[in-house]
């Protein structure tokens, strides 16, 4: 990471300078400051110097890429949710994959056992939908996968390498639950086995992320840190195996932007493991720019999503299908005569077995868009009844 901290907003950059301290009297026009009052208070500013923020340097994308472009890993931060967050992360990647095609992407947002499946998506074995199915998105990530899927196409068109960066959820939850002492031999195997605390303003940093939860107590922050330990230290293990399994490549680290500000999370823990010239690139517009957060901030586009087409209603998995457990009130289904209670069977014509079935069969859609789906509705006395029905899509 760059010692002199360079803050670049997209087309604008912010460079931390230092201002000069104040001389012991300050002359302006003939004018002497005076003398500290009795009571220690003076307007001198002896020996001290403040970071300044030069507003007229100029830096955009496209000029800060050969900056990077040199260096063995460079760390782009996000806030999962904010696509203009991952629209920067997709022109840094196009930047640096264009001056150097030998290039891989890191991503906390798979796990690091689903390895295997995101080698063969970018090798084109499996389509976007298997690969979604098989890294288990749905059950562990969650978030919208609309908001990565640039990122991962570019990747797939130009045979970009994926690295499954995260540890694997049952592993953080079983150190939620019991420590890293509560683990067993072959749990602790598949941590990282270098894990150190460092330095104190990491601690610090995450206790204040942690003083935010109800029910905060020390021995839940303890358990809350190690959690957040067995991430940082686990991300930074698995960069670290691949670029000495190749030790030619470029590495792109997306993650977000509280495992890389100040370097105390990733960053520093693959610099402990490996010398290699790296910077942070956060985004500006959800951070506070202070000395020492990143190597640049870049304020991303402010650019929502399209709005997402809805059936408006909950779902549990169930033996027969996937099980209706709530209806949003005017939702499209429940005015199509969806009922709580019903089982989806089939949408769209295809077999629905989970609620990922569902989540597959929805995405790309958006408000307005027709669905068909195949219910079956149990009854307590008659018989169940098998029905059809076709809407349009809520937002």
């Amino acid at each position: 990471m760059n010692s002199k901290k360079t803050v670049t907003i997209l087309f604008v950059t912010f460079t931390l300078l230092f201002a000069t301290a104040c001389s012991s009297q300050l002359e302006r026009g003939g004018i002497t400051a005076a003398a500290p009052a009795d009571d220690g208070i003076s307007a001198r500013g002896e020996g001290e110097s403040f970071p300044v923020v030069d507003m007229t340097a100029q830096l955009d994308l496209a000029r800060l890429m050969p900056r990077l472009a040199n260096l063995r890993v460079v760390y782009v931060g996000e806030t999962h949710d904010a696509y203009g967050h991952h629209l920067n992360q997709l022109a840094v990647i196009k930047g640096l994959h264009q001056r150097n095609p030998d290039l891989a992407v890191a991503m906390e947002f798979f796990q690091q056992p689903f390895q295997p499946v995101l080698d063969d998506y970018i090798a084109g074995r499996i389509d976007e939908r298997e690969m979604l199915r098989r890294s288990e998105w749905y059950q562990r990530w969650r978030f919208d996968f609309r908001l990565y899927q640039p990122i991962l196409r570019y990747a797939r068109e130009h045979g970009i390498p994926l690295v499954a960066l995260n540890v694997p959820k049952e592993l953080t939850d079983r150190v939620s639950a019991v420590g890293f002492e509560g683990l067993e031999a072959s749990e602790r195997a598949r941590i990282a086995q270098q894990i150190e605390e460092g330095e104190p303003a990491y601690r610090a940093r995450i206790r204040e992320v942690y003083d935010h939860h109800p029910n905060a107590s020390k021995e839940g922050f303890e358990r809350f840190l190690q959690v957040q330990l067995a991430w940082d230290e686990g991300m930074a293990e698995q960069a670290v195996r691949y670029l000495r399994k190749h030790p030619q490549r470029q590495l792109v680290v997306l993650a977000g932007a509280g495992h890389l500000m100040h370097g105390t999370g990733i960053p520093r823990r693959v610099s402990r493991r490996l010398d290699v010239a790296s910077a942070i690139v956060l985004p500006a517009d959800t951070l506070r720019a202070e000395p020492g957060i990143a190597d640049y901030l870049v304020y991303p586009p402010k650019v929502n999503l399209p709005r997402a087409g809805l059936m408006g209603v909950l779902l549990e998995d169930h033996a027969q299908g996937v099980r209706v457990s709530g209806v949003v009130p005017k939702g499209a289904a429940v005015e199509a005569g969806m009922k709580k209670g019903d089982i989806i069977r089939r949408l769209n014509g295809a077999r629905v077995t989970d609620f990922v079935d569902i989540k597959l069969g929805l995405l790309g859609k958006v408000p307005g868009d027709e669905v068909s789906v195949e219910l079956l509705r149990p009854h307590m006395v008659l018989e169940d009844e098998s029905l059809e029905i076709r809407f349009q899509l809520g937002e």
